[in-house]
């Protein structure tokens, strides 16, 4: 129940459209039922049994005030009306029957289209709430969710997932303030007209009821393996999507078709084992209904052709009575499909909970420290990283004296990038601490903490937007001459200006209009226009080609000048002039020093120098 109640809680955020859609649909129940009934006085007058006299009703006076009191009165009181108009003409009387009736129709559509024009404002409104939630606490949520988890089933999640909270919202108001209020209504008819008969039309109904419910537990965990197997859908095709260079160069497209065949057709069984469970209940349910119906038919012409029925139960308030209860099973068959709505909606909020209850890890301190420009020193104390249960970082210390630059080498594998995320906090140490000056970088904000800090990423990553857009990603109030002087310093401005609309050419997905060493300079301006007193530069000029990695290095040298800069290399020509490289291997500082100092020590460091061919 709790999942439904979230669901409520979410809805009635939006009290107003809400309670319209309620009320509307409260009259629509209303004016559905006033169209059937108003015939049967009508019938009773028009169509008198045999020869016998009509039953002249006097104008009725309302002489005491409980409900049954008041529906007497209003009974007498129409039919004492259609007397009337019957014994001015029975064709007036049909004429002016058919307008109330049309009157009724077009009032009951009319407040149905009122709940449905709300109820879609009422719905959208929900499932944007529900998007922005899951895709803020995606931005929110650390690294390592993103390492562990894959990014298909999170978009499954605000897709599939919150489609089925749509529907649930619609499935909600109906199930609790539509359908049960027009059951009661219309039983209450039904009882007030034969109590008996009423009684004996329940008989089968628990017994819907009973295998209705076995089929929606049922459908419950079909549709979370559903929703699940849509997640390694959409995994699979963000994976391939993304690499359809490598998959075509290997001539591995008709492996990805066959493996993604093998997941859609997984994806379909279940879908549509769940389709077939939620649409059993309604025809199930129809069934049952309409073998009640049959058996009040035999059981209530029986009453009426024995003469055994209560008084003044009359073979037309029978035939109105079998025209109502027939509307009766639409309700019932609303329930039974609404239920299985909730039911589908109830697996989707348990998934959605999944991730808006995840743990973000990296959080704020209650009680941050105001943080200030470096003075003196970053320092890696003594720390320790593991992903899971594999160490990677293993009792590492150093210091990045301000302005100065450390650089970070090593095989692949031996921890670099991961020491360096370290320091704008996208993962936290297991032990030790990183201290700026002499506080715990995690006594900031992150928000603190990141304004000191430009990043250039071994990964080109860029947005399907236009080149100054990217470069001013995240300062929104850069003016477009910094953009363009950023762009000169990252020699980036000549290219860009051969490009079709120039700074303002959109670049497409991922950047992939612009060639590696063009996206890769358009991450270096980026870096630059943010002018962070902090630099992490992660393989900054490795897809680069060799006139240009000798024009943005120099760039990079001036712009790194008065900088603390941590800078992570495979290609050691370009941090020669370091003032401290580290060397790692398997998580662990194995030599440091400058460059002449390291060649001179022949160990790790000479060796990787003497591969690449540098002196």
């Amino acid at each position: 129940m709790k999942q439904l109640f979230k669901i409520y809680k979410a809805t009635f955020k939006y009290k107003a459209l809400a309670l319209i859609t309620i009320f509307s649909n409260l009259l629509y129940v209303i004016f559905n039922l006033v169209s059937l009934v108003l015939f049967v006085p009508f019938l009773q007058l028009i169509f008198p049994k045999g020869d016998e006299e009509i039953t002249r009703v006097s104008e009725p006076v309302l002489e005491a005030t409980n409900p049954i009191a008041f529906v007497e009165y209003v009974k007498d009181a129409y039919k004492f009306f259609m007397q009337s108009m019957v014994d001015r003409g029975p064709k007036e009387a049909l004429f002016f029957v058919c307008c109330s009736v049309l009157a009724a129709f077009f009032l009951k559509n009319l407040f149905r289209y009122i709940a449905i024009y709300n109820q879609s404002q009422l719905r959208m409104a929900v499932v944007r709430d529900y998007r922005d939630a899951l895709f803020n606490k995606s931005m929110r949520l650390p690294m390592s969710f993103f390492t562990e988890e894959k990014k298909g089933d999170l978009m499954a999640r605000m897709n599939a997932d919150v489609n089925e909270i749509e529907i649930a919202v619609v499935a909600m108001l109906e199930l609790l303030f539509r359908d049960p209020i027009s059951i009661i209504i219309t039983v209450s008819v039904l009882i007030y007209w034969s109590p008996g008969l009423t009684l004996f039309s329940f008989i089968l109904l628990p017994l819907s009821a009973l295998v209705i419910s076995r089929i929606a537990k049922s459908l419950k965990r079909t549709a979370k393996q559903g929703q699940e197997q849509m997640g390694v859908l959409f995994s699979f095709l963000d994976e391939y999507l993304g690499g359809i260079r490598i998959v075509k160069g290997f001539n591995a497209t008709g492996k990805a078709v066959e493996k993604f065949a093998a997941i859609n057709l997984r994806h379909q069984k279940l879908i549509t084992k769940t389709f077939r469970k939620k649409d059993l209940s309604s025809p199930l349910n129809e069934f049952l209904g309409a073998a009640v119906m049959i058996g009040i038919v035999w059981f209530g012409g029986n009453m009426i052709l024995d003469g055994t029925g209560q008084d003044g139960f009359t073979g037309e308030e029978f035939m109105g009575f079998i025209i109502v209860f027939s509307q009766l099973l639409v309700p019932i068959q609303a329930v039974a499909k609404n239920i299985g709505n909730m039911n589908k909606a109830k697996a989707s909020q348990d998934r959605i909970d999944e991730t808006l209850n995840t743990n973000e890890k990296i959080m704020d301190p209650t009680s941050p420290k105001k943080m200030e420009g470096l003075n003196d020193k970053i320092r890696f104390d003594n720390i320790s990283f593991a992903y899971k249960d594999e160490e990677v970082i293993k009792q590492v210390s150093f210091d990045i004296q301000k302005g100065k630059t450390v650089a970070l080498v090593g095989e692949s594998g031996s921890g670099k990038s991961t020491l360096a995320d370290l320091l704008p906090r996208f993962y936290d140490v297991k032990s030790g601490q990183i201290l700026f000056d002499q506080t715990d970088i995690r006594e900031f904000t992150l928000e603190d903490l990141r304004a000191q800090i430009g990043i250039v990423s071994q990964e080109s990553i860029l947005f399907n937007d236009t080149v100054a857009s990217n470069i001013a990603f995240g300062m929104p109030n850069a003016t477009r001459e910094e953009i363009i002087e950023a762009a000169k310093i990252a020699n980036a401005h000549n290219f860009i200006m051969e490009l079709e609309d120039g700074y303002d050419t959109n670049i497409g997905e991922r950047g992939n209009k612009l060639s590696g060493g063009q996206k890769q300079r358009v991450s270096i301006a980026r870096a630059v226009l943010k002018n962070p007193p902090i630099m992490i530069l992660d393989e900054a000029t490795s897809a680069l080609d060799t006139e240009s990695e000798k024009q943005v290095q120099d760039a990079l040298n001036k712009l790194m000048q008065n900088r603390t800069s941590l800078v992570i290399a495979h290609r050691l020509s370009t941090i020669k002039n370091a003032d401290v490289i580290l060397v790692l291997n398997k998580g662990e500082i194995v030599e440091r020093g400058t460059h002449e100092e390291l060649l001179q020590k022949e160990g790790f460091y000479h060796r990787l120098t003497s591969l690449q061919g540098i002196n």
